[in-house]
């Protein structure tokens, strides 16, 4: 009898462990299915978008087309539909509505004669009417006004021709801040506190890291109150700032830089009901006016803020121990800048010719300067 129960339990054992690892790989299949399910969706969503929107070849025709009609005009447009000597690359970015209204400006009338003659592409003397078209498509957009203005800044990609609304700008090898790139479908499946840690693993020696934040802090310069009026830089993410071989700076996309006068006309009278709500591009911040529930139009932050605040965590890892304790007092004193503060212009000046001042002192006696 013993024996008997002994057998039927030894028979039992198996059929629930059998089950058991039946009900795990049921669950662990699905799981796996589901996974693979959202990720496809998400991929295909991803590349979709991306091929709607980055038809070379479909913005080629369209623009030849136009160029052969004698409906625009400029110093590209032979190489591109005539020599065919330039063609399309890599699709750098896949969004739309990059475009922006030429807002008053300082010195308004040498800005004018400053894009005629980059209008006048064939430098015959004289604006036709297929050029002018061009170039007035061309001053909707942040970017090609911004290389225009600081065209002769060692920080702003030089502009190398353009064909009604196309332009062709100078290619900065490296394109990320941090000296890592992933393709973005790798991307999407990787934790932002992750790829923050890569980030800081993934990045040249200090003192380069040290000469690329100069650059950052001198392009600040060049935008800050200059002979055009004021830029405010309302995207201050790594992604949209590179470095070439000699670890000069040099700004990879600038779509998000805008004239302040059309920034205050953008974000004015919007409706608000906190300062969540009062926000242009990822870092250009108002504050919410709770009795009239509109923003206003001053920006908190000045540029110089949201560069010390990026390069806060880039400069600290690796530095020098008898300059960290220095240095991370003064990008503590940058990150609390505003704008409101009293005598600010003053003190942006002064702390930023202090932080250049550290930094080349450290790095001005290596290769690396």
């Amino acid at each position: 009898m013993a024996r008997s129960l002994c057998a039927g339990a030894w028979l039992r054992k198996p059929y629930y462990l059998q089950a058991r690892f039946s009900y795990m790989r049921m669950k662990y299949l699905f799981f796996s299915w589901l996974a693979v399910f959202i990720g496809s969706w998400i991929i295909y969503g991803q590349y979709s978008t991306y091929t709607e929107l980055c038809r070379g070849q479909d913005c080629k025709k369209i623009i030849c087309d136009k160029y052969k009609t004698g409906v625009i005009d400029g110093p590209a447009c032979s190489s591109l539909c005539a020599k065919e000597t330039l063609y399309f690359g890599k699709c750098l970015s896949t969004k739309p509505n990059n475009q922006a209204k030429l807002g008053d400006q300082g010195n308004l009338s040498e800005l004018v004669n400053l894009i005629l003659s980059v209008a006048d592409g064939n430098k015959d003397g004289r604006v036709s009417l297929p050029e002018a078209k061009s170039a007035w498509a061309l001053l909707q957009l942040n970017e090609f006004l911004l290389m225009v203005i600081l065209q002769d800044k060692e920080h702003t990609p030089k502009l190398m021709g353009f064909c009604g609304d196309l332009y062709m700008m100078e290619r900065v090898d490296y394109t990320s801040l941090y000296g890592i790139s992933l393709p973005w479908v790798i991307e999407l499946f990787i934790p932002s506190g992750f790829r923050r840690t890569m980030d800081q693993l993934f990045t040249p020696s200090w003192p380069r890291k040290a000469k690329i934040a100069i650059g950052l802090l001198e392009f600040v310069e060049d935008v800050f109150h200059g002979p055009y009026g004021n830029f405010l830089m309302c995207d201050t993410s790594a992604k949209n700032l590179g470095y070439n071989g000699k670890y000069d700076l040099k700004m990879v996309d600038m779509r998000k830089i805008v004239p302040e006068m059309n920034l205050k006309e953008l974000i004015k009278d919007r409706h608000c009901e906190t300062d969540l709500d009062c926000v242009y591009g990822a870092d250009c911040r108002t504050s919410c006016d709770q009795s009239r529930r509109k923003c206003t139009s001053e920006v908190i932050q000045p540029n110089l803020a949201k560069a010390c605040s990026l390069l806060k965590d880039y400069l600290l890892r690796g530095a020098p121990s008898e300059i960290r304790e220095e240095l991370e007092k003064q990008l503590q004193s940058c990150i609390a800048l505003t704008v409101t503060a009293n005598q600010m212009e003053m003190e942006h000046s002064l702390i930023l010719n202090n932080l250049k001042t550290l930094l080349w002192k450290k790095i001005s006696h290596t290769n690396d300067s």
